[in-house]
């Protein structure tokens, strides 16, 4: 029960990093906890499967290097292993006039970037890829493909446990403190961290160092070892539709809208999926439970953590008329139609049936501001500077999670002096 260094969290983040690390330093013990019986049960099994060319991101951002980075490693990954996946391309497609200037500034920042094999194509190209949609100018990246992440986070789980490494779940962290000094170190000498478990038998377990990779809890986290609450974690459902089994020849790759800066959020979307299906969307609306899929799923200590919160208030309040409209799109399908129309006219209503839904991990500062890039922190004191969280890690984490996993390694390395 007592390891060097003890990953918090079984997502795609948690397991790359984990792997990563029992790969660099075989000769320590490791350990990966989990407070759910499965892995990658959260974010990483709840998103569209999409993996990122790295197009989107502000040149210079850690999004747009590990971006870049991730997605080359994840097809050489799942080469390596056998997983499939498709290079199914996505195109962004601009509708109206307006939006054309925007297209081409996305093109300057995808070349900015390193995306490989982006190019702007007209209408007549767009039905060359897509024969169903409409649009007048389109980005086309030939390299974003799909994947199952679920996965590829079971086949790092699988490379972690081969290394040595122990995975154990059904252990949600409730507490951490130090250990006693007849209890708190290990045979070279070495202080340890006690780790307090939600468990029937009470489990505790010791661990010199600890990695948080807990999405949708890494804000709760940091303040159970004593570390800074902020950024803070407001959760955001986005529901999906899913075309009818008979329609989705009516898509072959990604499809998606000119983003507008004025809105945090990237509209919806047409997304196939490795089963053939279709999905389409999401929306974003406020979730009353972290982890809560269903549109009635609610948590008393969740919701009033995200409306007690001004940061929150302060986002709504800057885009008071995008979240009515997100929020009535949720409630009637013919909204939401409304909307994928206009890539693809011949989309109806009784094409469609609700699909799945995800909860996005969006942190949000005491301005109200999305905190758009990977933000990683630790702390001071005894646990603090023992503790390396990472604190947001939005999309594309599922497509950067190898290039991620590298950079928690350098850093825990140099932290800790591993």
């Amino acid at each position: 029960s007592t390891f060097d260094v003890a990953v918090v969290g079984a997502g795609i983040v948690g397991l790359a990093s984990a792997r990563e690390l029992v790969r660099r330093h075989p000769s320590l013990a490791f350990a990966v906890l989990e407070k759910e019986p499965e892995l990658a049960h959260h974010q990483s099994g709840h998103n569209s499967g999409v993996i990122h060319s790295g197009i989107y991101y502000q040149p210079g951002s850690l999004k747009a290097k590990l971006c870049v980075q991730g997605a080359a490693l994840c097809y050489e990954y799942c080469d390596q292993k056998g997983i499939p996946y498709k290079q199914c391309g996505k195109l962004i497609v601009a509708v109206e006039q307006d939006e054309i200037p925007r297209l081409k500034a996305l093109y300057e920042r995808g070349l900015q970037n390193n995306v490989r094999g982006l190019k702007l194509i007209d209408a007549k190209e767009i039905q060359a890829k897509e024969p169903f949609c409409r649009g007048l100018m389109a980005l086309d990246s030939p390299y974003t493909g799909i994947v199952n992440y679920k996965q590829v986070a079971q086949s790092y789980a699988e490379d972690f446990q081969e290394a040595g490494g122990t995975i154990l779940t059904d252990f949600e962290v409730t507490n951490m403190e130090m250990a006693k000094e007849s209890s708190s170190e290990s045979e070279d000498g070495k202080a340890c961290v006690l780790v307090c478990f939600v468990f029937p038998q009470g489990e505790e377990i010791y661990c010199r160092h600890i990695v948080t990779c807990a999405g949708l809890y890494s804000d709760r986290l940091s303040e159970i070892s004593g570390c800074s609450p902020e950024p803070r974690i407001v959760p955001f459902r986005g529901d999906y539709l899913v075309l009818k089994p008979e329609k989705c020849y009516m898509v072959k790759g990604n499809i998606y809208p000119v983003p507008n800066p004025r809105f945090p959020f990237l509209g919806v979307h047409f997304t196939p999926r490795m089963d053939g299906s279709v999905w389409l969307g999401p929306n974003a609306v406020l979730a009353f439970k972290r982890e809560g899929y269903k549109l009635f799923d609610f948590s008393t200590k969740d919701f009033l953590d995200a409306v007690m919160y001004s940061g929150l208030w302060k986002l709504v309040l800057r885009n008071l008329s995008y979240g009515v409209s997100e929020m009535y799109r949720a409630c009637f399908l013919s909204a939401q139609v409304k909307q994928l129309q206009k890539f693809i006219p011949e989309v109806t209503i009784n094409d469609v049936l609700r699909g799945p839904s995800g909860v996005r991990a969006q942190a949000l500062d005491s301005d109200g501001n999305l905190v758009d890039d990977f933000v990683f922190d630790g702390g001071s004191g005894d646990i603090g500077s023992r503790i390396l969280h990472v604190r947001n890690a939005p999309s594309p984490a599922a497509t950067s999670s190898l290039a991620i996993a590298k950079m928690i390694a350098d850093e825990v390395k140099q932290r800790f002096e591993l």
